[in-house]
């Protein structure tokens, strides 16, 4: 998120694709609504559903799932023929411009219609919306990222504000939603496969670098893998640890999965799900952190599932990331109750157990005081030196000093500063970095140049060169103009430290690419969905080869994009949100006031699609998916969705192929609702470069139950 909620409050224009904040994000909505109503700032929504966002917005376009970057692009390429692109930002600190400006040129209104379904003449229209009102904010969430080209979507979104020059300005910015509090934070932290702390990935100078932060011994750390190999491997993802398990694709591993551990995470989340039950299954151990009995345990027909019960919210404290890259410091309200523990103390007693507590807490003392001290040592790469536990908790005890909309405090302790210190933070007295990518004001002051990440120079497979550093360069910047990054600035504080000295960011400044040479798709490019119910298209616009050893398992691409798919299976499947439940449903769920608002899930169809079927309003059908999924909902007749499309939210469980699973969890703890997770049904795909599972562009069937 480059800006900032309180910001989107100096929008002229807000673009929403891919994301219903109405109901994922509803607090977050206040700003965009001060927007509309005080800036008569136009409202966009493109979704394939009319959402209760949509139903605020000031514009909606209805868009065929899986063909956003083709829109995306078809609007960048009307802002290029109609000369509505900022020249002068893409002259000073935009990188290939011109091997982009060719793969759009394909994307007219004409073509875009024919892929997307949005008519030739919104397309324009929409284009020339953005282009009057600036600086407009682009907000995205998962309705982007699930695809299996959702790199290229969020790419597309960039290079959309880029050629509006909305970059790096008050009131532009790409803004991604985060679920809920501390996913930035866990983001930042790595809990991922492929990375430590900091996205410093997993090299052996990354491993050092830590080590070196821990205070432990390197060859000690590496004599915890099975071998070199493994240390330096990205392991399984989320969207697919599964197949460790039951090894439907084959897996690059020396041993199959055979524990798992959910620690405040939902598997009805996951994509396939049954493919998830039959994983579980499987395990020879299953353990489950979490306030609440989750689904995951009722799923598990095998004895090998422990429930650990951790504390809430409020009864343990610690640092937090919001979606902007701000810190807060979350007080204990109250003492655990029952037989609760904290987090802290059950890695404590894992750590213990298995024997390595004095290398683990050497410099932890005071937890979690220096938990956060020492995340702050290590994460240069993200700027984190200057958030120490007491600037964290001076910020979040005078809240009330600092600017609604700019975040920065007037007067008081934290006088000049910004609310919740954005990262990068680099140093204990830098104020924090509200704006990403803000060449208006001073590097020591908050702002920020793009990142020179990619080198100095590069050379275009046609031979053409072009430098990678900017044109322009903050005030106070000894170089005025672009600079490669500081040496050994990811691991030398000092390092940091000579870069603000000289009014220069330490990562350099550099262009922002539209050409990404380490993408399969330099340029973001269309392709249709693996599972599309545009047979006619999958020839002009396939998907990529099968990737074999991706995160550890075969990947399907290719072989899984069937053109004769669509004949038994003609309607595409989408999942979202409801206001009234979070994530899995686990602890929403398990409230009656909230269970009495939204107590059963549901499919929404279009009156047409009803009526082919036989169906009425209240009935319930089977809901199918190539893959053999099915799951048992009731019918929700409605307009919000096409007649191709149906809508399910995912955040029930209990329920599985139609049998109920509310036996499972233990005596008195299954929760008001129980449901039929939408996951059952969502398809086979995962994104190219990330491999989130792709939840928004499957196909499906009904029966009548």
């Amino acid at each position: 998120m480059t800006n900032h909620f309180n910001d989107i409050r100096h929008s002229k224009l807000v673009f929403f694709i891919g994301s219903n904040a109405a109901e994922a994000h509803p607090v977050a909505l206040q700003h965009v609504l001060y927007a509309k109503e005080v800036n008569n700032a136009p409202i966009i929504v493109v979704d394939p559903r009319f959402t209760k966002l949509a139903a605020k917005a000031t514009d909606y376009v209805r868009i065929r799932p899986g063909t956003d970057t083709a829109f995306l692009m078809g609007l960048i390429n009307q802002l290029i023929v109609n000369d509505w692109y900022d020249k002068e930002f893409v002259r000073t600190r935009v990188a290939g411009f011109e091997e982009m400006k060719k793969v759009a040129a394909h994307y007219t209104p004409e073509v875009v219609e024919d892929i997307t379904g949005v008519p030739a003449k919104e397309v324009v229209r929409i284009a020339k919306l953005l282009a009057d009102n600036r600086p407009g904010t682009v907000i995205w969430c998962m309705g982007i990222t699930q695809h299996h080209i959702g790199s290229s979507n969020t790419r597309a979104c960039c290079i959309l504000q880029l050629m509006l020059g909305n970059m790096g300005v008050s009131g532009g910015g790409t803004n991604i939603f985060r679920g809920h509090d501390n996913v930035q934070g866990a983001t930042d932290m790595c809990v991922l496969s492929h990375s430590l702390p900091g996205y410093y990935g997993l090299s052996e100078k990354a491993w050092r670098h830590w080590c070196k932060v821990w205070d432990v011994d390197f060859d000690w750390i590496k004599s915890r893998f099975h071998s070199k190999e493994y240390m330096h491997k990205p392991g399984f993802t989320l969207s697919r640890w599964y197949e460790g398990v039951i090894q439907e694709d084959k897996i690059y591993q020396y041993t199959p999965i055979k524990a798992v551990v959910f620690w405040g995470c939902s598997s009805n989340s996951q994509s396939q799900y049954f493919k998830v039950k039959k994983a579980l299954d499987q395990l020879d151990l299953v353990v489950i952190i979490d306030p609440f009995a989750t689904v995951t345990a009722a799923m598990c027909e095998k004895d090998n599932v422990y429930l650990l019960p951790s504390t809430s919210q409020y009864e343990t404290e610690g640092s937090v990331t919001s979606s902007c890259r701000q810190a807060q410091w979350r007080y204990k309200v109250v003492d655990p109750v029952y037989d609760s523990k904290t987090d802290y103390e059950i890695l404590e007693e894992f750590v213990k157990r298995f024997g390595f507590a004095d290398e683990f807490y050497k410099n932890i003392k005071k937890i979690p005081e220096d938990v956060t001290r020492e995340l702050a040592r290590g994460a240069l790469t993200i700027g984190l030196y200057g958030w120490l536990p007491e600037r964290i908790k001076k910020h979040t005890d005078n809240w009330h000093t600092f600017d609604l909309f700019t975040l920065q405090a007037k007067g008081g302790p934290c006088d000049g500063e910004y609310y919740g210190l954005p990262w990068p933070c680099w140093t204990e007295t830098h104020p924090g970095t509200p704006i990403l990518y803000d060449i208006s004001k001073p590097v020591t002051k908050g702002g920020l140049p793009f990142r020179a990440r990619f080198g100095t120079e590069y050379t275009y497979p046609d031979g053409r060169k072009e430098s990678l550093l900017a044109a322009v360069a903050n005030p106070g910047s000894e170089v005025q103009g672009g600079y490669p990054e500081f040496p050994g600035w990811k691991t030398d504080i000092n390092v940091i430290r000579e870069a603000l000295k000289r009014g220069m960011a330490p990562f350099g400044n550099g262009r922002a690419r539209c050409y990404c040479w380490n993408f399969p798709d330099p340029v973001p490019i269309h392709r249709e969905p693996l599972h599309s119910p545009r047979p006619d298209l999958i020839k002009k616009y396939p998907t990529y080869p099968d990737k074999p050893d991706f995160y550890r398992v075969y990947t399907r691409f290719k072989s899984e994009q069937k053109p004769e798919l669509v004949k038994d299976f003609p309607l595409v499947i989408i999942t979202g949100r409801v206001v009234e439940h979070m994530g899995g449903g686990a602890e929403t769920r398990s409230n009656k006031y909230l269970a009495e608002l939204m107590p059963e899930v549901y499919a929404e169809i279009n009156p047409k699609t009803a009526n082919d079927h036989g169906l009425r309003d209240g009935d319930y059908v089977w809901v199918e998916s190539p893959e053999g999924g099915r799951i048992k909902v009731k019918v929700k007749v409605t307009e919000r969705v096409d007649p191709h499309t149906v809508f399910i939210p995912y955040s029930f469980g209990g329920m599985f192929m139609g049998k109920s699973y509310a036996g499972n969890y233990p005596e008195g703890l299954a929760p008001y609702v129980i449901g039929e997770p939408a996951n059952i049904v969502t398809n086979y795909g995962y994104d190219i470069k990330t491999q989130i599972q792709g939840t928004k562009e499957g196909l499906c069937r009904l029966k009548k139950a």
